[in-house]
């Protein structure tokens, strides 16, 4: 089965290809042509994986999704959440949106956090929705050099490991983005 993956960000099309094996082909935007921007302005994960998947339905009717994605820690009320991609300004690098969370929570005991992903998909018409959730703690220094975005400074419970330490197998195994595809594709195969 052939899906577009509604995403420019190499880094997730890669971890979302290395999960969907053999039994699905994973399409890029560049393989269907769009060049565009995708708009990401409501205010949940719901919402923008929604408006993202919809937006690429619009362009090219055709089996597609889309994630949304966000860091939720407890201590900042919730925050970086749906603007964790561009916590530090609308051209943020991760290194620019890691350094500005880490100095909002110096001084706070509190790190607990949460990676939460949610997954559009757009399957013949319709509309379906995966969740994936990854509870853990937010570090004081970054470590790591795999990964991308927050994961040199998140330690997921009951691990020592920050994901930027696990390799690929590692952290799919048990990332959100992981879980909340793991269960499209499962939806998919039956």
């Amino acid at each position: 089965m052939e899906l577009v993956f509604a995403t420019h960000n190499r880094h997730k099309l890669a971890e979302i290809t290395a999960l969907a094996g053999s039994k699905f082909i994973i399409k890029s935007l560049a393989d269907i042509g769009f060049e565009g921007d995708i708009p990401e302005t409501a205010d949940s994960f719901l919402g923008n994986a929604r408006q993202k998947v919809q937006t690429i339905y619009q362009y090219k009717p055709c089996n597609c999704f889309a994630d949304d994605t966000g860091l939720v820690v407890e201590a900042l009320d919730g925050r970086p959440g749906v603007f964790s991609a561009r916590y530090a300004g609308e051209n943020a690098t991760y290194q620019d949106n890691v350094k500005k969370l880490l100095q909002e929570l110096e001084g706070i005991s509190n790190r607990k956090a949460s990676f939460i992903t949610i997954v559009a998909l757009i399957l013949n018409g319709k509309e379906h929705f995966f969740e994936g959730r990854i509870d853990g703690e937010i570090i004081t220094e970054q470590r790591g050099d795999k990964g991308f975005g927050y994961d040199p400074i998140f330690v997921p419970h009951k691990h020592r490991l920050t994901f930027a330490e696990m390799n690929d197998d590692e952290k799919n195994g048990m990332s959100h983005r992981g879980i909340a595809v793991k269960k499209m594709f499962d939806f998919l195969s039956h």
